[in-house]
Parts: C-alpha cells; structure tokens; sequence
C-alpha cells in the first residue's frame, strides 16, 4: 500500500516526481516551429508545454481524460450552515449514476470516464465544532479512497465533489492554512443568517483545533469532510502516476491547498480549470498561485468547470501535437 498513516503520506509528499524536463525543451521547441506567430496561441501555448512535461512527451495528448466524483456527509450541517438537507448528497448520487447531472452531460461532451464513489454517506463526519471531523484512521481511508481512484491510464484527471454543508468545510481549512476572515461565502444559497451560523462554526471548529492546525494533515484530519480527503488523495495519486490534474472550484481548491502547505510545489501538476461564483474562490486560487483558464460565473461544483476546462486543454494539445511545423508545412519562418 501506499501510505497507511499520516506518517506514511508525509513521506510520499517529501519525494514527489518532478516533470520531465526534457519534454519541456523539446515541447518548447517543437512550439517555435509551429506554423503560426510567436505567442499567438497565448495561454494555450503553456498549458500544451506542461502537459508534455508531466506526460514525457514532445506531443502531448488528452485522449482520455477522467473525472471521478467523491461524495460525503458532514457533521456541521447540524448547525444550520446549508439551505439543503443532508438527504441532498444521497439523491445526487442516484442523480449521477442516472445520468441525470451536470457532470454527466459534460463528461459525455468531451469524452471524459466519469466514476462516482459514495463515502460512507450514512456515516457523516463529526460536527468540527465539537470534535475532529475524522480520526487519522478516517482521513486515511478517504484518502486512499482517492488515491486509488485514479486510472493510471488516463491522460488528464478531473476531482470533482457532492456533499451538503463542504463550502463549509473548505472555508474552515482555508481558514486554519491563511488566516484572516472572510472565507466563508453563501455556498448553495444561505440566506444572512444562514451566512452568519457558518462565519461562527468555522470560528468555533478553528479554535477548537488550534492546537494542532499549523500541521495542514490535521487541519483536513479535523475540519475536513471525506469528500475532500479523496480529493486531496486523488491529487496526490494523480502527481504519482504523472496525470496532469484540472483543479475544479472552492471545495476541490482547498482540498489541493492541503497538499500545497505540506508540500510546496505538490500541485506543479494542476491547472485551474476556473474561476467559480464562490467568493473566496478568486483569494484561494492566488494563494495557490494558479490562473483559472475559464471564469463563468459557475458555483455547481461537482466537478463542473474544471470538466469544462478539458475542452480548453483538449485544444491546447490538439494544435500542439497536430499543427504543422514550418518545414513540414513548406512555409517560410519570417
């Protein structure tokens, strides 16, 4: 097994592969020659470059791009924080294995494996007001969870979530990893006192745990949901196979963070695929340092917009790997 402790996963983060630099200068090269003017591909251009670093190629692909859903029930929402019951995450579960979500139109329009892995949905996580919302046998799992849930085959890697009452959650990490106010949003739509109840138990679960949150492990161990523990494990899974990874919204962001605190440089894998309606979307992805490719007022989650972004990548690539050189193309270089 990979890791079957915090202490395992700690020193997985200490010794992560790097990309290949190699593919990097032929991908770069291989760009110069493109028969097209320097640069006039903009963006596009560097995420085609970085793709051909993780996948250790000059000619990157996105053939087969996968998206896996991970599904929790948090605790907190006994607080009142959500304007939907619990029940909710279950009924979205049978919605997507139905094929009725979001998710599942957009996976189908960019040909993307869709897997869905309910986590103990009887079995919500503690109310972090009052206790750690997982012990480290809890967190482990989850996180494993999400480890193996990546298919080392798949070229480009999407996590995506469902679970009633995880913006509160996320706020709460990014909170206990940065500091300050604010982190909380509106989530699904709570109304000012709904806003108010979620601003006092992300304040009452991050003093309760103060003790133990400058380690980020113990920040997911005690503010997280098991929903997000799979994500920041598929993450992890995704960097080891060398799966380029499109980073979804709020809650998929501060799974990653995890990472990005323990490790620095634990997520030179991922691309943010978007800029979501959620608030404090826009502050977390400038502590991750990483420029959404797409910003379209979405706040679904589910893995939505990062699914989204793989049309964007999907271009990236295909003009990369398929345009012509100047040479080929019998075309003078100016």
């Amino acid at each position: 097994m990979p890791f079957e402790s915090l202490a395992d996963l700690r020193a997985l983060l200490a010794k992560l592969p790097a990309p290949d630099a190699v593919a990097i200068a032929a991908a770069e090269a291989r760009n110069s020659q493109l028969t097209k003017p320097p640069g006039a591909l903009g963006r596009l251009e560097r995420v085609a470059v970085w793709m051909a670093g993780w996948q250790g190629t000059e000619k990157p692909h996105a053939d087969h791009p996968q998206i896996v859903i991970f599904a929790g029930n948090h605790g907190v929402t006994a607080r009142g924080v959500s304007a939907f019951p619990a029940e909710v995450t279950v009924q979205m579960v049978a919605n997507f294995a139905h094929g009725g979500a979001a998710i599942n139109q957009l996976a189908k329009a960019f040909g993307a494996k869709l897997d869905v892995h309910a986590l103990d949905l009887d079995r919500p996580t503690a109310d972090f007001t009052e206790a750690p919302a997982m012990s480290e046998a809890e967190v482990v799992a989850a996180l494993r969870k999400g480890f193996d849930a990546v298919d080392p085959a798949a070229d480009l890697f999407v996590a995506g979530e469902m679970g009633i009452g995880n913006t509160t959650s996320a706020a709460a990490i990014a909170t206990a990893l940065y500091g300050g106010v604010g982190w909380a949003g509106r989530g699904t739509g709570v109304d000012d006192a709904g806003l108010a109840r979620k601003e006092a138990a992300i304040a009452a679960g991050v003093e309760r745990h103060a003790a133990v949150l400058a380690d980020p492990l113990q920040v997911l161990r005690c503010l997280g949901g098991r929903e997000v523990a799979a994500m920041a494990g598929a993450i992890l899974g995704a960097r080891l196979a060398r799966v380029p990874v499109i980073l979804d919204g709020f809650i998929a962001c501060a799974a990653a963070a995890v990472l990005d605190r323990a490790a620095p440089g634990a997520l030179d894998h991922c691309v943010a695929g978007h800029q979501s309606a959620e608030g404090a979307h826009a502050r977390l992805l400038e502590k991750l340092g990483k420029e959404p490719l797409l910003s379209l007022g979405l706040r679904l989650g589910e893995g939505s917009g990062a699914a989204l972004a793989i049309g964007v990548v999907k271009g990236a690539v295909a003009c990369h790997s398929g345009m012509a050189t100047f040479a080929e193309a019998g075309v003078a270089a100016g």
